[in-house]
């Protein structure tokens, strides 16, 4: 089996690279903004001219044409921009497929990256601990090499955050299919108890250095609040505030990773709850018509859900029991909270607290989130409900809707570039 794995590690680049490096990943932006804004709004245009569809052969035949005209473009390299266009190509293709939504274009500062073949760079180790990595027309790059790279590298991602450049080596790892034969576990996700296993144990997120953090980015916003619209200060307060961000979303992340190889590691069977967090986290405002109520206090839960990071562990829980192969099950969260793991029975009046269960009609008494999470492993294995005619029914994609799109008033109807 291949697989497809990302490494990341933290680039250390001098002003003058930096200074590339930021034109370049402007250029992708542009050229990725202009190929939207083509296939969004000249694409009927482009159909009744030529009698042919846009497509990735089209715009980068025009993306040719383009850098012999235009010398800023043709400064940044070609593969750059190539992928660019290939990720408006994968966009649209997700879109009318209802994986995602319609196109949006991108954003300085937000989507700050290039991407070239390997091919084209390469990564020398200086030491154990330092390593450059050659970047097309930027030169040598340190970065710091935290660990190995195994498997063959196929892609180099350069891009930007609110803490710095970092370098992305996209590699194929050939892995053996092997069952596993290790246990297997029921996982409860909650608020107060990040993690409980039906083993009994638990995992928390390091809440004392979030509230830190999370307490220091309430106070930078009410600071950039007060701050002069326009003024040096204010770009200064902004740019202090996403970097705090960033590292809260950094530890959340570093976090899920840990948790989720250790659990993938330790077992070979794990059952989940089919959570939509989305749904979940909506907000509880209403209409003016009809307004909603309780609406802190949702919004209150709707933070304490999203800092979990509940959707991010399933991300990376399932493609790490893939690849050690492991078995990740998702089952109905319906009423898992409020059913007993000893006898079986039902009832919401047996969830006494936040921490105690104790059943109406048994007496069990154990630490509610230990109960549900025995409760959804016994779920998870059990087989599949098949209805009549012998087949697993099969739920109809969402069919995703398109905007109305804007007309642009520069783009000549011709639909090029």
């Amino acid at each position: 089996m291949i697989v497809l794995r990302g490494y990341k590690f933290r680039l250390y680049a001098d002003d003058t690279q930096q200074a590339q490096l930021t034109c370049f990943a402007g250029v992708c932006r542009f050229v990725y903004n202009l190929a939207l804004e083509q296939r969004r709004d000249w694409w009927r245009q482009f159909k009744a001219t030529t009698g042919r569809q846009i497509s990735y052969t089209t715009q980068n035949r025009d993306l040719t044409l383009l850098r012999a005209e235009v010398d800023w473009i043709a400064a940044a390299p070609v593969d750059c921009l190539q992928y660019a266009l290939r990720d408006v190509e994968r966009a649209f293709s997700n879109f009318f497929a209802g994986r995602a939504g319609y196109p949006q274009p991108r954003k300085r500062s937000e989507q700050d990256a290039i991407r070239f073949p390997f091919a084209r760079s390469r990564w020398t180790k200086l030491n154990a601990k330092w390593a450059v990595v050659l970047i097309p027309k930027v030169g040598e790059v340190k970065f710091r090499l935290t660990r190995d790279i195994p498997g063959a590298i196929k892609v180099v991602t350069v891009s930007r955050d609110a803490l710095g450049w970092h370098v992305v080596f996209t590699t194929e790892i050939e892995q053996p299919i092997r069952p596993s034969d290790k246990p297997a576990v029921g996982i409860d996700r909650g608020v107060t108890r990040t993690l409980a296993l039906s083993d009994g144990t638990f995992r928390d997120l390091p809440k004392e250095r979030l509230n830190v953090l999370e307490r220091r980015a309430r106070n930078q916003a009410r600071a950039l609040a007060r701050k002069q619209k326009g003024a040096n200060s204010q770009a200064a307060a902004k740019r202090l505030l996403a970097r705090t961000k960033a590292r809260i979303a950094r530890l959340r992340r570093h976090w899920n990773h840990e948790r989720a190889r250790e659990i993938a590691s330790t077992f070979g069977f794990v059952a989940i709850e089919a959570l939509d967090t989305k749904a979940m986290t909506a907000s509880a405002k209403g209409t003016v018509e009809r307004p909603g109520r309780n609406v802190r206090a949702k919004a209150s839960l709707n933070r304490a859900i999203l800092a979990a990071g509940w959707q991010q562990f399933e991300t990376f829980l399932g493609y790490k029991l893939a690849a050690e192969g492991g078995i990740l099950v998702k089952v109905d969260p319906c009423r898992t909270s409020q059913t007993c793991s000893c006898c079986g029975a039902t009832d919401k009046k047996s969830r006494e607290s936040q921490a105690v269960f104790r059943c109406v009609r048994c007496g069990h008494t154990m630490n509610a989130d230990h109960n549900a999470a025995i409760t959804i492993l016994r779920a998870g294995e059990q087989p599949a409900p098949t209805p009549a005619g012998g087949r697993p029914s099969k739920r109809e994609p969402k069919r995703a809707t398109r905007s109305r799109p804007r007309k642009s008033s520069w783009l000549q109807p011709g639909g090029g570039f």
